[in-house]
């Protein structure tokens, strides 16, 4: 397990771009490292003709809308904004929080 932990915090060590000593990677326990892709879970739309955007912004293109009751799996969050897959849909695309029960 020592050896298995060690290799652990090596790979996140640079992974992470950081620099450990041998000695410090022995006596570190595995990290665990929470992306910026943080949620995960099912979020449902809340209004109706809901734009879903190609990025995490008013800046980015809409490429369809929907409606109260349309289900999207969260799998990323930037700011404001949700990026999931719409049941049923497109993927990747992204809702800002205001329009989703999560």
């Amino acid at each position: 397990m020592k050896r298995t932990t060690t290799l652990a915090a090596a790979v996140l060590t640079a992974a992470l771009g950081l620099a450990m000593s041998p000695a410090a990677q022995a006596v570190q326990p595995p990290v665990a490292v929470r992306s910026a892709q943080a949620p995960a879970g099912v979020c449902t739309v809340n209004d109706n003709g809901v734009n879903f955007r190609g990025g995490p912004g008013e800046n980015f293109p809409v490429l369809g809308k929907v409606n109260s009751g349309q289900n999207i799996n969260a799998r990323g969050q930037q700011g404001n904004w949700i990026m999931g897959d719409l049941w049923g849909g497109p993927t990747g695309v992204w809702i800002h929080v205001a329009y989703l029960n999560c």
